[in-house]
């Protein structure tokens, strides 16, 4: 894919950005949205409207009505400053920064596209995803079967409690859905004994199919996708990969993991290996590395810009160029 094809689908809302898994932004297809923020609502709502992030004098029945308010207002496309403005006429003393944290945060709505480099830029504006008029608590369980689907699509064979973490769902919902998936999934037996799930007609490689060297971006799926992360992580390197934060700084994988850190500068990429690497796989990262300089120079060469603080706190690391 081209950068200007996935602007146009963000332009034309055939890929959408709203709040799903692990109540964090992701690109999504539309048809899946609704289904993937629906399977989470539970934990939504037993955090943002009657949990820990709930702002103190906000109960569960103001909470819901101003949601369904700001459904109805961002019917279409408005900026946080419209909906602050739409907001504060109906807080009723209520701490305006905490109700309008929840909101933002809980309201089903997706990201309008505002140009930029990205398709988006710090100017937010959302419109509401689908108009509906109740947040039913008790109409998840067929959506949280379109997430294991996608999931196990994705990731798969798992554990069941891969599937929760992944979605912060939890583990007695997913296992209620894979039941209820009988059929459509099978049951495996993991190499430390535990039962993995996946799609009957899944397509899995032999254990010694090869796992060329790829440079994986932050926040990537591929590292969060499973409770055991020494899968790809191995343990020694886990404090140096995810930070304190909750950070996960883009990887070098190597023969299928991780073997060191890479960030984008404005004289291509700069890699910096946790052991030594052998010289054909520096020429497959180098290939890497020229293809994505390439795909970031018409819209921002360093978009990592703003984590480099964590990158000056890793050990004294042997770095290496790759020019673009």
């Amino acid at each position: 894919m081209e950068a200007a094809d996935l602007d146009t689908a963000f332009a034309g809302r055939r890929v959408v950005r709203g709040t799903t898994m692990r109540m964090t932004l992701h690109a999504v297809h539309p048809d899946d949205y609704p289904a993937l923020r629906d399977a989470i609502e539970p934990t939504m709502y037993a955090t943002h409207l009657d949990g820990r992030f709930t702002p103190p004098g906000l109960t569960v029945e103001a909470g819901q009505a101003l949601v369904e308010g700001l459904m109805a207002f961002t019917a279409e496309p408005r900026t946080v400053q419209e909906m602050k403005d739409w907001l504060e006429p109906r807080l009723g003393g209520l701490p305006a920064a905490g109700v309008w944290a929840v909101l933002r945060s809980y309201t089903p709505m997706v990201r309008v596209p505002t140009g930029g480099p990205w398709s988006f830029t710090t100017r937010v504006s959302c419109v509401a995803s689908s108009p509906r008029p109740t947040l039913d608590l008790n109409a998840s369980a067929e959506a949280l079967g379109v997430l294991t689907r996608r999931y196990l699509q994705a990731f798969g064979p798992a554990t069941v409690a891969d599937v929760a973490q992944f979605a912060l769902v939890q583990q007695a919902r997913v296992k209620k859905v894979l039941r209820a998936m009988d059929g459509e999934v099978e049951q495996l037996e993991g190499p430390d004994g535990r039962p993995l799930w996946d799609l009957r007609d899944a397509s899995r490689p032999p254990e010694d199919t090869p796992a060329p060297p790829r440079l994986m971006a932050m926040w990537d799926n591929t590292l969060l996708a499973h409770t055991a992360r020494d899968r790809l992580l191995p343990p020694a390197y886990r404090k140096l990969v995810i930070r304190a934060n909750g950070d996960v700084l883009p990887t070098l994988l190597v023969d299928g993991h991780v073997a060191g850190v890479w960030r984008p500068t404005d004289s291509g990429i700069e890699a910096a290996p946790f052991h030594p690497l052998p010289d054909e796989t520096w020429d497959a990262l180098a290939t890497e590395a020229k293809a994505l300089v390439t795909w970031l120079a018409d819209r921002d060469p360093h978009p990592y810009r703003r984590y480099d603080r964590w990158w000056h706190k890793l050990p004294d690391l042997k770095t290496m160029l790759l020019p673009g």
